[in-house]
């Protein structure tokens, strides 16, 4: 079996996909081959259409060899085979994680033209590609899929090689397909037409659908698909001598942004923050998604830990972000982890910090010491119910604060939050925070 072309493709992939009509499904196609298939199933779903913005992982030398594949919010995946055989060097990996990585984010950038991604959370995510040859990409997706809270993710293809449907069926909850084979050279194969997919080409689909969600149940129902952002992008933030890499996401009509500051070990890609951040924007919440240390300065550990030096560059975040048209007028908040929920609330301290509400998730506020006593910002502390030191190391930190603030456990949850429902549960806490302390 061929298919004529993509949206030959697409409508007989949607036959099969028939029983999740009406039902709560974003169909998401990676970029940019699977756009045009996801966008005829969406179109016979009648559902929201988003994009996934994936890259592949091309071997030193063999580019077409997948050694894994990176996707949106810090999503990385690796071919254990292949890393084996070709035993790249640890920085020949990073060099091309690096640059794939800077190419993502120039298309998402291209692609999204200011759209903030349809909500996952809670829903059924159908990840859609013109076919799979080894699986990288797709398994790549469907993490990001999960990551960005999808209840249940479907992946759905044209043509799949046999011998990677045993791994993509632990990356998917289901994995639907026209055909499969196991004599499998090369996607195009399968197609009579099979011309490559351009940006305009992607972002004219990405727009029918806008127009279309606006007039039908998407707009009824309040959801952000067919709404343009005041923000979406990544930003250098300058303050004193240093420039550090961000993401800034703010919403038309948002009335405030929180600040994220994460901790040791950690990045402004974290899956964690990432949810968390979509969750808020989803809210009507901007995000700014920040590092607060740069390449050079994390490699000394005592950097991580020096609070003083965090808050300081927290402090300097809100100014840039003060003085920024999609910022300037937005009530701040300031979300931490770990030794970033220290960072926070000493800048939160700080005389003339304007900071309108603090939230630590698993976080160490009592490393901000003497400091605790001066923040006057409502506090939320959110700690996993089997954290049991970090817990006592919130209580005595809660009792030093001045102003409102409330310790929330989550039952059965550890430090990372990375059980069942866990970082839900913090994300859902978060929101309701933030939604009630950042208002003019």
């Amino acid at each position: 079996m061929t298919f004529a072309d993509r949206e030959d493709a697409g409508a007989q992939l949607a036959q099969r996909l028939e029983d999740l009509r009406g039902h709560d499904v974003v169909v998401l196609g990676l970029t940019r081959g699977g756009v045009p298939v996801a966008a005829k199933v969406a179109d016979a779903l009648d559902a929201s259409l988003d994009i996934l913005v994936v890259r592949k992982l091309g071997a030193p030398g063999q580019p077409e060899l997948a050694m894994g594949a990176i996707g949106e919010d810090g999503v990385r995946v690796v071919e254990d085979d292949v890393l084996s055989r070709l035993a790249p060097s640890a920085g020949e990996l990073a060099e091309v994680e690096q640059a794939e990585r800077a190419e993502l984010d120039r298309q998402r950038a291209r692609l999204r033209e200011g759209r903030p991604g349809v909500r996952l959370t809670g829903r059924t995510a159908v990840v859609i590609d013109d076919g799979v040859a080894t699986g990288s990409s797709a398994r790549a997706a469907c993490q990001v899929a999960r990551v960005r809270g999808a209840a249940r993710v479907v992946l759905a293809v044209p043509v799949v090689a046999t011998d990677v449907l045993p791994v993509l069926r632990h990356a998917a909850d289901e994995v639907v397909y026209v055909t499969a084979s196991d004599r499998f050279a090369a996607i195009s194969a399968w197609y009579d037409d099979f011309e490559q997919v351009g940006d305009d080409r992607v972002t004219d689909l990405l727009s029918r659908r806008d127009d279309r969600a606006l007039a039908g149940k998407d707009a009824a129902a309040g959801s952000m698909t067919g709404t343009r952002a005041a923000m979406d992008a990544e930003v250098t933030v300058t303050t004193g001598t240093v420039a550090l890499p961000g993401h800034l996401m703010v919403p038309a009509g948002a009335t405030g942004v929180v600040v994220f500051a994460h901790g040791s070990g950690s990045s402004r890609a974290s899956p964690r923050n990432t949810f968390v951040a979509r969750l808020l924007n989803d809210a009507g919440l901007g995000t700014l998604l920040l590092d607060l240390l740069t390449e050079g300065e994390e490699a000394d550990r005592a950097n991580v830990f020096d609070i003083d030096l965090l808050a300081e560059r927290l402090g300097g975040a809100i100014e840039w972000l003060r003085g920024e048209p999609a910022g300037g007028d937005a009530v701040i908040g300031l979300f931490g982890a770990s030794t970033g929920a220290a960072a926070a609330l000493s800048a939160a301290a700080r005389p003339g910090a304007r900071v309108a509400a603090v939230v630590s998730r698993g976080g160490r506020p009592d490393l901000a010491g003497p400091r605790l006593a001066e923040v006057q910002a409502p506090t939320l502390l959110i700690v996993g119910g089997l954290d049991t030191e970090v817990i006592e190391l919130n209580r005595q930190a809660q009792a030093q604060l001045r102003g409102p603030n409330r310790l929330d456990v989550v039952p059965e949850a550890t430090h990372l939050f990375e059980e069942p429902g866990a970082l839900e549960r913090v994300a859902e806490l978060a929101r309701d925070w933030f939604a009630e302390y950042l208002r003019r």
